[in-house]
């Protein structure tokens, strides 16, 4: 969004879409929230709350949804993100933060979480026992693994990277690791998936994936590549097998997603920096330079003008 890069972005732009932080201050006709108290923001300010996906608590795909930042809100002006020291939001688009969840660690979960957390869900990859693939260990898939895990699924991490076998394993917990480039480990594999959560946003082939999958399996995308992925339709068609799109989650599933994260102590593994350092940080995500999510401690770093 910041360097346009999907081609959606407006000028000037605030970004920021994993905020938390301590409410200073209500309005006369807020009931949820009361100063003092810890909350969060997420990818979304606004929607119509009038369409069959508000009145389904699914705000995220309403026709009208406002991002949180570089979008135009109801009164015509654009919206700005939480790279600032304050924030306005509508209490429908706030969820509480649990006592036991740091703020630092438990920002990202309000994107990379609920992008996650959601397809499991909906999809049903949620019973015990179920083995789920995750494609992809960045800021998304990590959380994911983590998410699957705290289901109680068998999770396979699938890379191309085999050096991070070892963090799939030892330090996010996943059961399996699978170089997706290895021919002989992907024929192993083949048809012992439930689901699959690819978190992958480079081009990359899908077919060997579907391959994994049981009968009637699902491959839900989350990663958004810039250009079109080719997807045959035979080995779909021979197990009845699907591919779909996920975007984040409603409020009402956010803060069950929050909830859950508490209960199980799920958090995203961050680098906290300072504001000063935010385009060194933009330079370092390029390069994927990162493990798994930065987050700026605006409250102590940005100086006022």
């Amino acid at each position: 969004m910041a360097k346009n890069d999907w081609g959606t972005s407006t000028y000037p732009i605030v970004p920021g879409h994993e905020i938390v932080g301590i409410v200073t201050e209500v309005g006369s006709k807020v009931e949820k929230f009361k100063v003092g108290d810890r909350v969060g923001v997420g990818c979304m300010v606004g929607a119509c709350h009038s369409c069959d996906s508000c009145d389904n608590d699914l705000e995220n795909y309403c026709p009208k949804m406002i991002f949180t930042y570089g979008a135009p809100y109801h009164d015509g002006t654009n919206t700005y993100g939480g790279y600032s020291d304050v924030m306005v939001a509508e209490e429908r688009y706030v969820v509480r933060i649990p006592d036991n969840l740091p703020l630092d660690a438990g920002a990202p979960l309000l994107c990379a979480g609920i992008t996650v957390y959601s397809p499991l869900q909906h999809f049903g990859l949620t019973k015990p026992g179920m083995h789920v693939g995750v494609v992809g260990l960045g800021g998304l898939g990590h959380v994911a693994v983590k998410f699957a895990k705290g289901f109680g699924v068998k999770v396979t991490v699938i890379s191309t990277s085999p050096s991070k076998k070892k963090e799939a394993i030892e330090h996010l917990g996943a059961d399996y690791f699978l170089v997706s480039r290895d021919p002989d480990q992907m024929q192993a594999a083949m048809g012992t998936m439930d689901g699959i959560i690819d978190t992958v946003s480079a081009v990359h082939p899908l077919v060997p994936l579907i391959g994994l999958l049981k009968s009637q399996g699902k491959l839900v995308m989350v990663g958004a590549p810039n250009r079109p992925l080719e997807l045959p339709v035979f080995p779909l068609i021979m197990g009845r097998k699907v591919v779909a799109g996920s975007c984040i989650g409603g409020m009402k599933e956010t803060q069950e997603m929050i909830d859950f994260a508490g209960k199980h102590n799920i958090t995203a593994d961050v680098e906290v920096i300072p504001m000063d350092y935010v385009n060194t940080a933009m330079e370092r995500l390029e390069k994927a330079d990162v493990r798994y999510r930065f987050v700026i401690d605006i409250g102590n770093t940005l100086k006022s003008a």
